[in-house]
């Protein structure tokens, strides 16, 4: 046995599982449910000063009323580069603009649409599930060096695996749920 214990950095491995939960979570924010959210506008940028700008960067983001989102474009100049880059965007909304105020009103899903939502949403979801199951692989992979290199006892190894896979298994049921949540989301009329 060697003379330092080893240690597995379990907070390292519980931080890359949430930096999963939290891009499935910006994913899910993207995807477009019946209901307008100032969130769907997250990950489209303007091409405004020379440079790729967040939309909530050049403009305030508003919710007035269920079906509708607005964006107040404080620089006049930037308007139309605000109304390319919603059209650019791939949400599929056609802004409307009066002044410096660009209107997003949300059309209804379709049964269709909707099912295609759900799909994409379960994609993104398993594409965090092996962002995690690769995580715990590379946790696996210390305490198994560990144990080959003597600084681990068997007990030792699977009291460590078993910390692992519990931690693995609890992000993969919070990923489980937080599909659930968003696909009853989408589906909701």
């Amino acid at each position: 046995m060697a003379d330092e214990e080893f240690i597995l950095d379990t907070d390292d491995l519980e931080r890359r599982m949430q930096g999963a939960m939290s891009s499935l979570r910006t994913e899910f924010a993207s995807l477009r449910t019946g209901r307008a959210s100032a969130s769907m506008l997250e990950p489209v940028t303007v091409e405004a000063y020379g440079q790729q700008t967040p939309i909530n960067q050049v403009g305030t983001v508003n919710v007035p009323e269920p079906r509708m989102v607005t964006i107040n474009v404080w620089d006049k100049s930037l308007v139309r580069a605000v109304e390319k880059a919603i059209m650019n965007s791939g949400l599929g909304i056609n802004p409307q603009t009066n002044g410096t105020i660009v209107m997003l009103p949300i059309p209804e899903l379709n049964e269709e649409r909707r099912r295609d939502l759900t799909r994409v949403a379960a994609q993104y979801a398993e594409h965090a599930r092996v962002a995690i199951r690769n995580v715990r692989r590379d946790g696996m992979d210390q305490i198994k060096k560990a144990k080959s290199d003597g600084q681990l006892s068997e007990d030792d190894q699977k009291f460590w695996e078993t910390e692992v896979q519990e931690m693995t298994d609890r992000f993969i049921k919070a990923v489980d749920e937080a599909l659930e949540n968003k696909q009853g989301e989408i589906m909701q009329v």
